[in-house]
C-alpha cells in the first residue's frame, strides 16, 4: 500500500481506504496501482468475500485523477506522448474493468465528491456492485469542463442511462445529488450520513458472503429520505433537447426553450470544449452498443488522441492551474469543429494486437 491507500481485511471483507484528504483523494498512479494490488490479490483469495472501498474524509471518495499531475507531464511533451501519461491511463482504466468485473460484492460509499475517476472505482458491475449515496454526495462526470471526456468507463455506464440523462450529464458535466443519482442508475442505495457508523458497524460486523444484502436491507428504508429527483421532474425535457444527434442540433433546440432548466444547460455547454462535447456526443452513441472492454479499449485510444491535439492541457491550465477559468479552446465554437476533427480521435493509435488493453 501507499501513504495514501489503506487496505485491511476484518469478517472476510477486504477493506480500502482512501487517505489523500487534502486533494480529495485525487488518484495518483502510484495509488490507482495500490487499489489494483489488493482487488487482484483478494479476487482469487476464497478468504475474502466481499470488497468495500470508502475514505478517510466526508468531503470526497474519490474526486478524480491527479489533473496537476496529467497537466505536467503532457505539457512536457503533449504531442510526442509521456511515458507517465501512458501508464497513468492504461493502469487506471484496466482498474476500471477490474472494478466492473468483480466476482464478489463491491461495496462503494460514495460519501462527499465522487467525480471522473472516483466514479470509475465506483461503478461496479451490475451483478456485484453495491453503490451506496449520501446526503453528502456531489456527483459529476465533468471532463468536457477540462478538455477531455467522460472516460474511465463513462462511455458505457453513461450510454446506458434511462433516456438521454447520460448525454446531459456528459455535455453539461452537471453535478448531481443522491437522488438524481439512483434516478440515473448510477447508484444503488440512500444512506444518510448521521447513518454512516451504524453502516459502518454492520458492514464490519457482517460475515462477507452477506454483506450485499445486509446493505440493502439497512438502506431500505432510508431511500425515501433521498428527496425528489430533479432529473426525474425534468426528464421530458431532457429527452426532448438531448435526443438530436448533433451538438449544434442539441444546442439550437435549447435556445428555443425558455425554461430556466433548458437556460441552464445551454449556460453549461457554452463553457464547456465544443471539441469535446462533438468527442463526447460521438463516443456515447458508439458506448451504447459496446461491452465494458470495447468501450475501455475506445476510451484509451481517445486519450491518446486528446493529449496529441493538447485541448486538455489547456483546460486544466486554465482550472486548476493559473486559474483564470478562461480556456482558449482549440477551436473556439462549435461552427468550427469538423467532422474530420472528430473522426480523427476515433482513428487507431495502435493495431488491435498492440493495443494496451488488448487483454481486457
Amino acid at each position: 500500500m501507499t501513504d495514501h491507500v489503506h487496505a485491511k481485511v476484518r469478517n472476510g471483507t477486504g477493506f480500502i481506504t482512501l487517505d489523500r484528504p487534502k486533494a480529495l483523494n485525487s488518484l495518483s498512479l502510484d495509488m490507482i496501482r495500490a487499489i489494483t494490488g489488493a482487488l487482484l490479490a483478494w479476487r482469487d483469495d476464497d478468504d475474502i468475500a466481499a470488497v468495500v472501498i470508502r475514505s478517510s474524509t466526508d468531503k470526497a471518495l474519490c474526486a478524480g485523477g491527479d489533473i496537476r499531475f496529467l497537466h505536467a507531464a503532457g505539457s512536457a511533451t503533449p504531442q510526442r506522448g509521456s511515458a507517465q501519461i501512458e501508464d497513468f491511463f492504461t493502469e487506471e482504466y484496466a482498474l476500471n474493468y477490474i472494478v466492473h468485473c468483480f466476482p464478489k460484492p463491491y461495496v462503494a460509499v460514495m460519501d462527499g465528491v465522487v467525480m471522473g475517476g472516483g466514479m470509475g472505482i465506483a461503478q461496479g458491475g451490475p451483478q456485484f456492485g453495491v453503490r451506496v449515496v449520501t446526503d453528502r454526495t456531489r456527483l459529476a462526470m465533468p471532463e468536457v469542463n477540462i478538455g477531455l471526456f467522460p472516460d474511465v468507463g463513462g462511455s458505457y455506464f453513461l450510454s446506458r442511462a434511462p433516456g438521454r440523462l447520460g448525454v446531459y450529464l456528459a455535455l453539461t458535466a452537471s453535478t448531481i445529488g443522491a437522488a438524481d443519482a439512483l434516478y440515473c442508475g448510477l447508484a444503488d442505495h440512500y444512506v444518510p450520513a448521521p447513518e454512516l457508523p451504524l453502516l459502518a458497524d454492520l458492514v464490519g460486523s457482517t460475515a462477507g458472503a452477506g454483506l450485499r444484502e445486509a446493505v440493502a436491507m439497512f438502506s431500505r428504508p432510508l431511500r425515501g429520505e433521498a428527496g425528489a429527483s430533479e432529473l426525474q421532474a425534468h426528464r421530458a425535457l431532457v429527452d426532448d433537447h438531448f435526443a438530436h444527434r448533433s451538438v449544434a442540433d442539441i444546442v439550437a433546440s435549447l435556445r428555443r426553450d425558455d425554461h430556466p432548466f433548458a437556460q441552464n444547460a445551454l449556460a453549461a455547454m457554452a463553457r464547456r470544449s465544443p471539441l469535446m462535447m462533438r468527442v463526447t456526443a460521438e463516443m456515447l452513441r458508439r458506448g451504447a452498443t459496446m461491452g465494458i472492454a470495447d468501450c475501455l479499449r475506445m476510451e484509451r485510444n481517445l486519450v491518446r488522441r486528446t493529449f496529441e491535439h493538447g485541448e486538455v492541457i489547456e483546460g486544466v491550465r486554465a482550472l486548476a492551474i493559473d486559474k483564470d477559468n478562461a480556456p482558449r479552446w482549440n477551436p473556439p465554437s462549435l461552427d468550427e469543429v469538423s467532422d474530420e476533427m472528430v473522426a480523427r480521435f476515433f482513428e487507431p493509435a495502435w493495431p488491435a494486437w498492440a493495443h494496451p488493453l488488448r487483454h481486457l
